[in-house]
């Protein structure tokens, strides 16, 4: 293999292969001993000097297959090993190696027992009992977590038709209602008036699968129906709170959400007094606020807020009360970022409408019926009204410089 570089396996290959020879080579050396030992024969000079340039030579053979075989396991390259055969076993016993240092002589003797310990090894080795042992097996699939929607219940139900939705908006009231003397004219006021339009947006995703599985595993329908909706309310919920309104994406709440700009600066203002400032905020404009939108790192960094004697301000540990923070429901999602919030009037401020409700259907598509697969194909259809966007103010908490 001039000009070649050989592995440490072929070189492992090649030097077992001489040592399975030169071992052949010492037990015929062996078995030539012992027929001269027993015809009475005395053993010369030369046989013994070929008995030990034999072992020897199996003995460089040996340790340099060792040697190999170590480099390979700490390399993760090497194979199984492999079981050794009763011959080689004879060859490397203490019995044989005393018997040749007595120069096979006809009173000395090697003998070796045959056995095995039995393990739990699965390898193709003596002993080896590991494939009988049978497995425990728990009964359907350990399915991954799923996150609690919460921000749909926040807002009005509703229903369309078609695939745009419009409504009229509110945009100016001019108030000129005054007292008036007697034979005075009457003050007139005017209220300005625009229409808004939205579109109806499809979320959807399907997966594929075999009959065969559908039919030989019988939890995996109802698996995969389960995961393509939670898939949708996945994807729904980030839509109400973030959706940019840019191609196929809801117009969300954040979007459209008035900055926080409290009424007035407290001393010293803390996360809590912000919360309650953006209600304030909501009021003034005459939206009272129905609830507060936290991601849940900022909702537990609020809980275990201590005043100066290491009391916790909100709450008791051990109470089980829904979370709640000024008289409203705070609400937990990781669908709003770290270190934002968002309050409001939800029920008022915004509406969802559903065009089509989420649903499964199956079927094939292009080659699916020849190759008996199946196409499973969750989808839904909705659209976003945001009002009011004074409903909704939207901030940071300060928690991140």
């Amino acid at each position: 293999m001039s000009g070649e570089t050989r592995t440490a396996a072929e070189l492992a290959a090649e030097t077992k292969a001489a040592f399975d020879r030169q071992v052949e080579a010492v037990k015929g050396i062996a078995e030539e001993a012992l027929g001269k030992a027993r015809a009475g024969e005395e053993l010369g000079q030369a046989i013994k000097q070929k008995a030990d340039e034999a072992l020897v030579e199996m003995n460089g053979l040996k340790s340099s297959l060792d040697e190999l075989e170590q480099k390979l396991d700490r390399s993760g390259g090497g194979a199984a090993p492999a079981a050794k055969s009763v011959g080689q076993q004879f060859i490397e016993s203490d019995a044989f190696k005393s018997f040749s240092t007595d120069g096979f002589g006809r009173n000395s003797k090697a003998r070796m027992e045959l056995k095995a310990s039995l393990t739990l090894a699965t390898t193709d080795t003596d002993g080896a009992v590991g494939a009988g042992v049978p497995v425990t097996r728990l009964p359907g699939v350990q399915e991954l977590p799923q996150r609690r929607m919460t921000v749909r219940d926040l807002l009005s139900p509703g229903r369309m038709d078609g695939n745009t939705l419009e409504y009229v908006q509110e945009t100016g009231f001019n108030n000129n209602a005054a007292p008036v003397a007697e034979g005075a004219a009457k003050p007139g006021s005017d209220i300005k008036l625009a229409e808004k339009s939205t579109g109806a947006r499809v979320i959807a995703h399907h997966m594929k699968v075999s009959r065969q599985a559908l039919s030989d595993v019988s939890q995996l329908r109802s698996m995969i129906d389960q995961r393509l909706l939670y898939g949708l309310d996945f994807k729904e919920e980030f839509q109400i709170l973030n959706g940019d309104g840019t191609g196929q994406n809801l117009h969300g709440i954040i979007p459209n959400a008035t900055a926080y700009a409290p009424a007035f600066a407290p001393a010293a203002e803390t996360v809590i007094d912000k919360l309650r400032l953006a209600m304030l905020q909501a009021a003034l404009a005459e939206y009272p606020a129905t609830g507060h939108v936290l991601n849940p790192i900022d909702w537990a960094r609020i809980e275990l807020t201590k005043n100066a004697n290491e009391d916790y301000i909100i709450g008791n540990p051990q109470g089980s009360a829904q979370p709640m923070l000024w008289r409203l429901p705070v609400v937990q999602t990781q669908a709003i970022a770290m270190d934002k919030f968002l309050t409001g009037a939800f029920r008022m401020g915004g509406q969802i409408f559903d065009r089509w409700d989420a649903s499964i259907e199956t079927g094939y598509e292009n080659d699916d019926f020849t190759r008996n697969m199946v196409t499973i194909l969750a989808e839904e259809r909705l659209a976003l009204a945001i009002y009011r966007p004074e409903a909704f103010i939207y901030g940071d908490l300060g928690y991140v410089v």
